[in-house]
């Protein structure tokens, strides 16, 4: 791992995560190319902000939970490849049921060369601190439909103030958004904003002690 690149939940303490593209659980409905840990990296500088959105999410009785942080541009790479694919309906109904592989492309939810690459980008949205249930957002991660673009009908009031909720917090804290997406966010004064790095997320850990340690959200059992 790059020297300015760390695991975020050791930089932030009390955050929680589920690496969506090291499981099962993402769009392409694998484990995707260069995530070989469940596991959160990014730049010290997107930790240090997001230690501060952390500290004002808990003075509102929420928590954060991260989808992604750093992503390989090998994975990048493969998004691609399985955009050319035939359609097998596997993952469709829930991640995009109204447009096509190729659509996806063109509406910008997939990119050939993405932010997150550059280490302080992060997909990310809240918890209840009280009782560790997700906070209703009108739609899941990776849902690439216009349900999931800010501003977008259809949602339910307390979702919207919620997706208003998460916005101002990490606006407030130096990120900007990104119109189609209600939980991908960007450091705005990122430490490498024209360097997309290709390193894979693994863990130091052997795999005993990983199985053992409750670092990840399915080890906490939430």
């Amino acid at each position: 791992m790059k020297a300015d690149f760390v695991f975020v939940d050791e930089c932030v303490p009390g955050i929680r995560w589920d690496a969506k593209y090291a499981t099962w659980d993402n769009f392409t409905g694998r484990p995707v190319e260069g995530y070989l840990a469940n596991r959160i990296v990014g730049t010290r500088a997107l930790c240090s902000a997001l230690e501060s959105v952390r500290r004002r999410a808990a003075s509102r009785g929420f928590g954060l939970l991260l989808w992604d942080g750093y992503r390989p541009q090998r994975a990048v790479d493969s998004f691609l490849h399985w955009s050319k694919k035939p359609e097998d309906d596997a993952t469709k109904r829930r991640h995009y049921p109204n447009v096509s592989r190729a659509e996806i492309l063109e509406r910008g939810y997939v990119a050939s060369k993405s932010g997150h690459s550059r280490g302080s980008t992060v997909d990310l949205t809240l918890y209840d601190l009280a009782t560790g249930d997700l906070v209703p957002m009108g739609g899941g991660h990776d849902l690439m439909d216009e349900i999931s673009h800010h501003g977008a009908p259809g949602i339910t009031r307390a979702e919207t103030s919620n997706r208003h909720t998460l916005r101002s917090l990490m606006e407030a804290c130096g990120f900007s958004s990104y119109d189609s997406e209600w939980w991908h966010y960007t450091l705005k004064n990122e430490p490498y904003p024209d360097t997309y790095f290709d390193f894979p997320v693994t863990d130091p850990l052997p795999s005993d002690e990983f199985r053992t340690t409750p670092r990840s959200l399915a080890a906490q059992g939430a």
